[in-house]
């Protein structure tokens, strides 16, 4: 068997979407969907409910008033954004599996930062952006949940730069989180731009829709512990009409606002 499949195979916990995102995503489907629709799914979920109005009166979005109803904050935030918010909430304790909390810490940060950028570029949609940011990493749940223990192997020689994270996953698990990614992107069947984050945030030419991929991958460099501005790709940049002299602030922007969600929603 194929060491892709049999390592997604081994992994039961991660065999199905969370329940709540899958309600999300059909209600989501659907021609005309209401607020009061997603509404319900929220309100049914203590941790969604506390997690979206203690959001709704953070920092992140800075609303003027202090809200108290979930329908209010629904409405305010706006159906994508309530998605978003749910699908980063529901991943979590998946993503935290085997006591790795960073996982899902780098995710947030890669998403945020996706957000603020094609804000700031108008590069891409904005929401769009923020739940490819999230998800671009999915295949490493795989590797985690897998084997901690040989991860964290993992782990440690890319943080001692031996070596980067494909070729590193490769000599320990036969496969990389690109590889995983992509076969549970299709397993859960997930739109057509999410499956290309997945696949191709490590090689965003190769992509069809290139230019998403390439600012997940500009993101995730950013967001580094061990940031190194030689590895950005300075004709996206200039794309994106950003000049590197600018990248250090862009980055410390980018990371205040992802902590300000991260504090949030844990």
């Amino acid at each position: 068997m194929d060491k892709t499949i049999e390592l997604v195979n081994s992994v039961k916990d991660i065999q199905a979407m969370p329940s709540v995102i899958v309600r999300v995503l059909n209600v989501m489907k659907k021609p005309t969907v209401s607020m009061k629709e997603l509404g319900d799914i929220v309100m049914y979920d203590q941790s969604l409910t506390v997690k979206m109005l203690a959001l709704v009166n953070s920092a992140y979005y800075g609303f003027s008033q202090q809200i108290s109803s979930i329908n209010i904050a629904l409405s305010l935030l706006g159906m994508v954004k309530v998605k978003n918010i749910i699908v980063a909430v529901a991943m979590k304790p998946m993503m935290s599996g085997a006591g790795d909390k960073e996982l899902w810490k780098h995710s947030i940060r890669v998403a945020a930062g996706c957000e603020y950028l094609a804000k700031l570029t108008n590069i891409m949609d904005a929401d769009e952006a923020f739940i490819a940011g999230f998800i671009h990493d999915i295949g490493k749940m795989v590797l985690n949940i897998a084997n901690p223990k040989m991860y964290e192997k993992v782990m440690e020689i890319v943080h001692n730069g031996e070596c980067d994270i494909l070729d590193a996953e490769k000599k320990y698990f036969d496969s990389d989180h690109v590889r995983t990614g992509s076969l549970l992107a299709k397993r859960w069947q997930l739109p057509i731009l999410l499956a290309n984050i997945v696949s191709y945030h490590h090689t965003p030419s190769l992509s069809s829709i290139p230019v998403p991929c390439n600012l997940v991958c500009t993101v995730d460099k950013l967001v580094q512990e061990n940031f190194n501005s030689g590895l950005l790709d300075k004709d996206f940049l200039k794309t994106m009409s950003i000049d590197m002299e600018d990248v250090e602030d862009l980055r410390k922007a980018i990371m205040q606002k992802a902590e300000l969600l991260i504090a949030e929603l844990t």
